[in-house]
């Protein structure tokens, strides 16, 4: 399988490492807007050579997009635009409604599937690549029927590969769904780390700083060419996400304001569940079994 990867940082090259170790790819190329990047890549061995985006895409079997959303809006219609009838393309990015309706009447509409897998670190470049990444996490496909069942198929056979069980959404239900659960998560870890820094005797707070505030803080150090763009297409479900959370964070402030103590406790323990329902004891929670299939393909 020759495979174009375009955009070697964490996620590209973190595909590009399985999908060589698997003996999915048989070939490996790579395309980087950053010379220093390509190069990296090429250095550390995640791409067999470094090509233009034309070169690139131009008789490949498979090509793989991932780069910030926005700068996936130039590159998917021309990549679209080069590939022949017999190539499949996928994009790794974490919003999609907008991506989707920009190649809709594309005439290599077919060979596209937008695809989301649900995984990361907050680190980013070839360095970040890491093997195993994607192994047990969930990836989205989206608006499948939109696709050719042959494109669709090698997809679900990548992702199986990856060791991801697979997710079938609309375009507007995946980027719905991740404003809550991946959207939401960085957008309050940036504010957690401003009202932080905002403090006059930060100093002093961050000396003390241990592992929960860490953790909690963590993604607060991803890039921000990634998530300004996810922020900007994913508006509408992102503010609807943070508005829910701030209506949570109120009540749990007054709780403590108004000295009801009694119910601060039940939120408390309410929140608690969470720990079963990330565990699998609620599976309706984490896989509806209408939409979410595990491979077992060879």
């Amino acid at each position: 399988m020759k495979t174009t990867v375009i955009g070697l940082g964490l996620i590209g090259g973190s595909i590009a490492r399985d999908l060589r170790k698997s003996g999915f790819a048989t070939e490996l190329i790579g395309v980087d807007a950053s010379e220093e990047n390509a190069a990296k890549a090429l250095e550390i061995g995640l791409v067999d050579r470094i090509e233009t985006l034309e070169a690139g895409v131009k008789d490949t079997d498979l090509v793989i997009i991932a780069i910030p959303v926005n700068k996936e809006l130039e590159v998917l219609p021309h990549v679209l635009d080069l590939i022949g009838s017999g190539t499949t393309v996928a994009d790794m990015g974490s919003t999609k409604k907008v991506i989707v309706d920009l190649v809709a009447n594309h005439k290599r509409r077919k060979n596209f599937v937008p695809g989301h897998p649900m995984s990361g670190t907050e680190d980013s470049g070839p360095t970040a690549a890491l093997e195993g990444l994607f192994k047990g996490k969930i990836a989205i496909l989206c608006d499948q029927e939109n696709s050719g069942p042959q494109h669709v198929a090698l997809i679900e056979k990548m992702f199986q590969v990856l060791g991801m069980d697979i997710a079938y959404m609309t375009s507007d239900e995946q980027d719905h769904s991740t404003a809550f659960v991946s959207h939401l998560p960085h957008a309050a870890a940036y504010a957690l780390a401003n009202a932080v820094q905002a403090k006059e005797d930060r100093k002093i707070i961050f000396d003390l700083a241990s592992g929960g505030f860490r953790s909690t803080v963590r993604l607060a150090k991803s890039s921000a060419t990634m998530w300004h763009p996810i922020f900007q297409q994913n508006r509408e479900y992102v503010v609807e996400s943070l508005n829910v959370y701030i209506k949570h964070l109120i009540e749990f402030r007054d709780c403590m304001k108004n000295e009801e103590d009694d119910k601060m406790l039940d939120l408390i323990n309410n929140a608690n569940k969470i720990r079963g329902i990330l565990e699998g004891q609620n599976p309706h929670f984490l896989k509806n079994e209408e939409t979410v299939t595990k491979l077992y393909t060879k």
